[in-house]
Order: C-alpha cells, then sequence, then structure tokens
C-alpha cells in the first residue's frame, strides 16, 4: 500500500515497540522518524544498533523526550544518550551487535530464542549490567542473569547463553528500490539492519529512494520479499539524496619536492 509518511505512521501509539533500520548515519528510515516526530507520538521503546546522532534521526525523538527505552549496541557519538542514561531518564539494554541482528532475525521467523557463545563469562550472561540509573546516578534496574547450556562441540563441551528473540509492534526501514507490494532492494551497506528490523515488526513500513512497478525488479535481487512489509513511501528525490556523512575525512599526499 502506499501511503505518505504522516499516514504510514499515523496509527502508531504513544508506548509502542519500534525496529529500526540504519547503522550509524547510513540507511535510515529519516522521514519516517520525522514524521513521527511531527506526528508528538511519545514514550517508545526503540530497539536499534544504534540511537543517532544529536540533532538527526532517532537523535531527533531523543532530544525532545521521546524515548522511554532502547535495546542497542552502541551508542557513542551521541550526547545527549550519555545524559539521559546516566542521568535516569532512559533506560538503555546494550545487547551484542551480533545477539542484537540475531534476535531480530528470530522474531521475525518465528524463533521464540536461540543460545550462543557471545557473552559467556560476562555480565551479558551472568546480569547486573546497568539498565537505568536514578537521579542520583545508583543503578535502578540491572539486567537479570540470562540461562546458560552447555552443548557437545567439536571442541568438547562448551557452556552457551539463551538469548530471546524480539519482536516489535512497527518496524520502520529504508530501501534503495521497491515497488508498491514492499518488494525490497538495499544498496550496499545501507542494507545493515533494514532487512531484520523490517522481519521484526508485526507492521512494517518502508520509505524508498526509488519505487519502481511490480515485475522491475529482478526476482534474484530482491534482499526483503513484500511478505514482510504493509505499506510504502516513495520519497522525493531531495528526500533521496539527503545523506549526511556522519565522519569526514581528508588524506593529503604529500608530493617529493
Amino acid at each position: 500500500m502506499i501511503v505518505s509518511a504522516a499516514e504510514a505512521v499515523a496509527d502508531i501509539p504513544d508506548g509502542a515497540t519500534l525496529a529500526v533500520g540504519g547503522f550509524g548515519m547510513c540507511g535510515v528510515p529519516v522521514v519516517l522518524i520525522d514524521a513521527l516526530f511531527e506526528a508528538g507520538t511519545a514514550d517508545l521503546e526503540v530497539v536499534s544498533n544504534n540511537a543517532g546522532v544529536d540533532g538527526w534521526g532517532l537523535g531527533i525523538l531523543l532530544g525532545a523526550g521521546r524515548l522511554r527505552r532502547v535495546v542497542s549496541s552502541y551508542v557513542g557519538e551521541n550526547k545527549e544518550f550519555a545524559r539521559q542514561y546516566l542521568g535516569g531518564v532512559l533506560e538503555v539494554e546494550l545487547t551484542p551487535q551480533g545477539t542484537l541482528a540475531e534476535r531480530l532475525r528470530a522474531g521475525g521467523s518465528g524463533i521464540a530464542a536461540f543460545y550462543t557463545a557471545t557473552g559467556v563469562g560476562t555480565q551479558i550472561a551472568e546480569g547486573g549490567l546497568p539498565w537505568k540509573y536514578d537521579a542520583d546516578g545508583a543503578v535502578e534496574k540491572a539486567s537479570p542473569a540470562k540461562q546458560l547450556q552447555a552443548f557437545a562441540t567439536p571442541d568438547g563441551p562448551k557452556e552457551f547463553v539463551l538469548e530471546h528473540a524480539i519482536t516489535a509492534d512497527f518496524g520502520l526501514v529504508r530501501a534503495w528500490r521497491g515497488d508498491r507490494h514492499g518488494n525490497l532492494v538495499f544498496k550496499e551497506s545501507a542494507r545493515n539492519f533494514n532487512p531484520l528490523a523490517a522481519m521484526a515488526g508485526r507492521v512494517t513500513v518502508a520509505e524508498v529512494e526509488e519505487l519502481v512497478e511490480p515485475g522491475d525488479l529482478d526476482p534474484d535481487t530482491v534482499h526483503l520479499p513484500g511478505a514482510f512489509v504493509h505499506r510504502v513511501v516513495p520519497l522525493t528525490p531531495a528526500q533521496a539524496a539527503e545523506k549526511p556523512i556522519e565522519k569526514r575525512t581528508v588524506h593529503i599526499e604529500k608530493k617529493d619536492d
């Protein structure tokens, strides 16, 4: 179904859980995030690799105090995020990046939980990671201990930790190309967490840089079938071209005298 960004997020209620694609500033559904900001939606729980940067992407919702909880693997580059977390405003569940990806994939695949070696012997498995501080800087809420199980491996028995799948009320993603049926193609590194966030959302909305007719996409190039996508938002050329650079580096080549 083709809709505007405002229509696409109109039924997202306060308190909803969102799985949001993107990695750093690459492949982030900024148009949908801006529409959510304009709608005034608040008290949100967001599952995303990171929480954007100050004043851009999810950082807009964060700066406006609209996020209640974040499940993420990386929280650098965002001073407001650190201020709210350490100040007892924001609850944060830090998750290893590969584990976060697999939790989203499992949620979209109907797998309730899985065992992984990542985190065994650390606070990831043993519990005690600060999820939320109080106003005085004391830990108000900490991660619980997780179930461990030994499995036979070629190198002998090893312990693995149980991780639960993630599903979200809504998935917000950005694609390079797509059709009105929701078949999506992601370009290079912008693929990142987008297919996984789309799979994990009970209702998934995709903003698409280039909308094509059904049948124009080679089936072998489709990264995410339309079965996972419920609404498609075509972007304007200006919206599609807006891709800021997180960190610009310059290399100066020295020439021999």
